[in-house]
């Protein structure tokens, strides 16, 4: 028999609250998700500029949280008895909170009021922000006005907190699926010591609430250990608004958000469900806009970082205990220098500048001393910045950062040294000879297998006994329970977002096969495009970069997977050209305000009466750079420039070891196996109330038997098919589904212009914004294929129907049928009065040896209207034609000296 799990994540014990108000106070009831256990939050209302918070620790039940509010009514009333108007009256009904925020008069409390699920992880839900609202807490009779108070109130609100936040009751957001699982993974011997110091212990209950069906039969009862862990800072964006309430409340009312992204879609494997999750979370220090938060601040923390986790599980099973789980996780962010651009010349792409000099690479140290410490050893840098530019740009970056890189190594065991891979994908991209995604096929397989995966179960035997050359290679750290990634890719361009989306994409599908195969649900690790599960995951991405690129370059994508791959639409160009411009039109006008509302939200900025206003300030520089407003006390080696005790455990990441430092950020407490804050069960299916399937199963996610496989009959239902464009349910060129839309856009196609090339592509991207005048690199002109079918019941047709179609389309005729009697007669007189009166004199041959000396490689010994006899051509022109076509056929013959000669001479003349 399976033991069971003896340790599991605590789950909030509040998850709805109503706020309700008198004269004197606000009450925030809180409940869990049952409605079984209730706990109060007094806010005083008389005090103008303070906050002043109780919290009741008593766990009240519903019958008593009833008795409370109906005494707190009667005894708020002017008048005992009095009836009509309430001493208490409820304000709002929310499901969390955001946090409290003052700026110049009192205090706010911000509520969620809407959410939607977006994601299940192992029965743990992940939510959505959709609506909040901010309440004053002061009472009208006390508060003290201020002029500037309204405009804080609108450059907080600024930050739209329904537009991609995210939070969960139980699954902590801001660490990885491989952090989570780990944590309960480890083995009971490490609890006990810290279980028994913990204070808060199990409540005794009554045999109502307590339901155990071993109790009866004198068998011990299943204790469970509760972890709750503390959160990584780093990516949480409301951690300074609940900074001021931490240590008074009771951690069941603390709920930690971040910002990213979070999407799930299932792949269908003729039937098995597979959930494909992709959390992205953005790093809440330095954070900012495009071009007013570049590189990295005195702390490490560098511009636009974003961590993404991919998560694959099959979702016929639910437990994290049961169940199987994978995950990837890679991170984007800025180049880690002093760098910036000044935008004031209100130029497209302002020139880069280094701010400070760094000889030593002491910012460099602190960045990669945090992803040391977080994902271990190996770190590898994948920077595609320009190399040959014109005017010296991106080089800058790049020489600046490997002699940083370099600097660093030399301390480092060789084991553990951070890795660098340069490739300036803009000129690749240029070049006709070279696929830009055959490279970064390359570059993933050899970084997935550095660094694995994270699996929570181990190899199968199959995979033992059908070996596979990529599996057996496979890096990472391997334990009992199944494998753990090591290390991590860390990719950046200029900006971080087209090429780098593009980058991650190839990374990201390389390491979704070795998870599928990991789970057993492939054979062979390796994924091919134009599938369904590859059209599924890239769709994903897209979604993933759009948002981004939304949050840090105020407009969408401008490259995308298609683009590099050559199949986008022609009509693509022109969406381009407007994402460039909204991007130019939010960088010059809007990403100021944005900044500033930004740096309100995380409390960079705080405001006070003594002080500029922030809008009055000339450059947040100085909220950024703690460096530069007080003397540092303590100064790090530049030799041993990572922090304690991270390389005794390298390559397994130091805040997943369970050591003392590490055990110090979790809370442990003994409670039944069937109680409800680790119940993950009871929490999801909800046994104690009458549910649907609408409800419990509410999230409307991509499915890849719907949207993309074929609807017609007797198809491959296998998602890792490869199939034409016209055969998937959705277009890879679009969503046209209309017969005449198709017809036009084909009219349409043969008169426009050739598509545009990816050179003029490039000129109007982000990071790619000028095309590198001193490039030899030749312009892919391959056209853009054109979609022929739409409906499904056509892709079944024969190849002569659609001969048939097509000849017909043009000259409205059947041209494949056999003439008539009448135009035959017609024809033979029309040929008959051609041959009478366009006689052809038949001379002999001249020899043009004798006239000119050329000697012609075939000639036509008769050639006229009327007749043609075939060429003479010569032994040498056979040969080399036949040469031609047996190489077509995979046939290759030797290369002789003189052509390996001839092609040396041509790649020293166009790359070297």
């Amino acid at each position: 028999m399976r033991k069971m799990p003896q340790s599991a994540a605590v789950i909030s014990g509040i998850q709805r609250m109503v706020l309700y108000e008198t004269r004197a106070r606000y009450f925030l009831v809180g409940s869990n998700q049952a409605q079984t256990k209730h706990r109060v939050l007094k806010i005083d209302r008389t005090e103008p500029k303070d906050l002043v918070i109780i919290d009741d620790k008593h766990v009240y039940n519903a019958q008593e949280v009833r008795e409370l509010l109906s005494r707190l009514d009667l005894g708020n009333r002017t008048k005992i008895g009095q009836k009509g108007s309430s001493g208490l009256s409820r304000a709002v009904s929310a499901f969390g909170i955001v946090g409290f925020v003052r700026f110049l008069e009192g205090y706010y409390i911000v509520l969620i009021t809407k959410r939607r699920k977006m994601a299940d992880i192992g029965g743990h839900s992940i939510y959505k922000i959709e609506d909040t609202s901010m309440i004053y807490i002061p009472n009208d009779s006390v508060r003290v006005t201020h002029p500037d108070e309204a405009r804080y109130v609108r450059i907080f609100q600024n930050v739209d907190l329904s537009s991609n936040f995210y939070f969960s009751y139980s699954y902590d957001l801001s660490h990885s699926l491989q952090y989570n699982l780990t944590l309960l993974q480890r083995p009971y011997e490490l609890w006990s010591s810290a279980a028994s110091s913990v204070e808060e212990e199990v409540p005794t209950k009554s045999g109502q609430d307590n339901f155990d069906i071993f109790e009866d039969e004198g068998l011990p009862t299943q204790v469970v250990y509760g972890l709750q862990n503390e959160p990584y800072y780093k990516y949480v964006w409301n951690g300074k608004l609940l900074e001021r309430v931490k240590d008074i409340v009771h951690h069941d009312w603390l709920m930690y958000i971040i910002h990213g992204f979070c999407g799930q879609s299932k792949l269908l494997i003729y039937g098995r469900p597979v959930h494909i999750t992709l959390i992205a979370r953005r790093s809440s220090k330095f954070a900012g806009t495009r071009f007013l938060k570049r590189g990295a601040n005195c702390e490490g923390d560098v511009a636009n970082e974003v961590e993404t986790e991919q998560i694959v599980h099959d979702a016929s099973v639910m437990s994290f205990t049961a169940g199987s789980y994978s995950s990837y996780v890679q991170v984007r962010g800025s180049v880690p220098l002093y760098w910036s651009q000044d935008i004031s010349t209100m130029m497209p792409k302002p020139p880069i500048r280094l701010d400070q000099a760094d000889p030593y690479a002491h910012v460099a140290a602190l960045h990669f001393d945090q992803m040391l410490q977080r994902f271990g050893s190996p770190v590898i840098i994948l920077n595609l910045v320009k190399k040959r530019e014109k005017r010296k740009h991106e080089k800058i970056l790049s020489e600046e950062l490997y002699p940083a890189v370099l600097n660093l190594n030399q301390f480092l065991p060789p084991d553990h040294c951070i890795e660098y891979i340069a490739w300036d994908m803009a000129r690749y991209t240029k070049s006709k000879l070279c696929n830009v995604l055959d490279r970064l096929s390359t570059i993933a397989e050899n970084v997935v297998k550095r660094t694995g995966f994270f699996v929570n179960r181990s190899d199968f035997y199959c995979h033992t006994l059908r070996l596979d050359d990529r599996w057996e290679d496979m890096g990472g750290h391997i334990t009992v329970n199944g494998r753990m990634q090591t290390g991590v890719l860390r990719t950046n361009c200029v900006d971080c977002l087209d090429r780098t989306n593009t980058a991650q994409f190839m990374v990201g599908k390389c390491a979704l096969a070795y998870q599928l195969y990991a789970l057993g649900m492939i054979d062979k690790p390796k994924l091919q495009f134009d599938t369904d599960c590859v059209r599924l995951f890239e769709e994903l991405y897209e979604d993933h970069g759009d948002t981004l690129s939304l949050q840090y370059g105020g407009s969408q994508l401008v490259h995308r997977v298609k683009t590099y791959r050559k199949i986008a639409p022609w009509t693509q160009h022109s969406k381009d050209i407007m994402q460039t411009l909204s991007r130019y039109y939010s960088n010059a006008f809007s990403d100021a305000d944005r900044q500033d509302s930004i740096n309100l939200f995380l409390q960079v900025y705080q405001p006070s009466e003594y002080h500029l206003h922030l809008w009055e300030l000339p450059t947040d520089f100085y909220l950024h750079q703690k460096n530069t407003m007080a003397l540092l006390q303590d100064r790090r080696s530049y030799t041993l420039w990572w922090s304690e005790g991270i390389l005794s455990y390298l390559p397994v990441a130091y805040d997943e070891v369970p050591c003392e430092e590490t055990m110090k950020k979790i809370k442990v407490k003994k409670v039944n196996h069937f109680d409800e804050s680790t119940d993950t069960y009871t929490e999801f299916f909800k046994p104690y109330e009458l549910t649907s399937f609408d409800d419990t199963f509410c999230i409307a996610m991509t499915n890849s038997a719907r949207e993309f496989m074929p609807k017609t009959v007797g198809v491959d239902p296998s998602p890792f098919t490869v199939r034409k464009p016209e055969e998937t349910g959705k277009s890879v060129l679009g969503n046209k589904s209309n017969k005449e839309e198709t017809l036009l856009q084909r009219k349409t196609a043969a008169s426009a212009p050739p598509p545009p090339s990816e050179e003029a592509i490039s000129s109007t991207s982000e990071d790619d914004s000028e095309e590198d005048r001193d490039d030899d690199g030749s312009v892919s002109q391959r056209s853009t294929p054109i979609k022929l079918l739409t409906e499904s019941g056509e892709s079944s047709r024969t190849q002569e129907e659609l001969l048939l179609q097509t000849v017909k389309e043009p000259y409205g005729l059947d041209l494949s049928k056999f003439p008539a009697e009448e135009d035959l007669l017609i024809y033979k007189r029309f040929a008959h009065l051609g041959e009478s009166q366009h006689q052809v004199e038949r001379t002999e041959h001249t020899n043009l040896v004798n006239i000119i000396c050329l000697e012609p490689v075939s000639c036509f010994p008769e050639d006229s209207i009327y007749a043609v006899s075939p060429p003479q051509v010569d032994s040498d022109s056979r040969s080399v034609f036949e040469s031609h076509v047996t190489t077509g056929q995979g046939q290759v013959r030797p290369l002789c000296r003189e052509d390996m000669l001839t092609y040396r001479e041509y790649v020293k003349n166009r790359y070297m």
